[in-house]
């Protein structure tokens, strides 16, 4: 998995290191929806099952497969 330093930094993070590798290429390879922000990077979200359903948020880089952050969406609304 393709990660930006930006990611790596923030994995160190309470709230992000329960995060597991496997989810986030979850969510990039199936994600629920997917929004493209207008500086080019894509949104994609999709529950997790093993974090009660949890809604995963993945940012993307335009080129669609480099992570730039990965966190769990309190806001989102299926």
């Amino acid at each position: 998995m393709k990660v930006t330093k930006y990611f790596e930094a923030t994995r160190s993070r309470p709230d992000r290191a329960q995060i597991r590798d496997k989810w986030i290429q979850r969510v990039v390879e199936s994600p629920e929806r997917e929004v493209v922000q207008q500086d080019g990077r894509i949104r994609r979200w999709a529950p997790v099952p093993e974090a009660n359903n949890r809604y995963l948020r993945v940012i993307l880089l335009p080129d669609r497969e480099t992570v730039h952050n990965a966190f769990f969406d309190r806001g989102y609304k299926p």
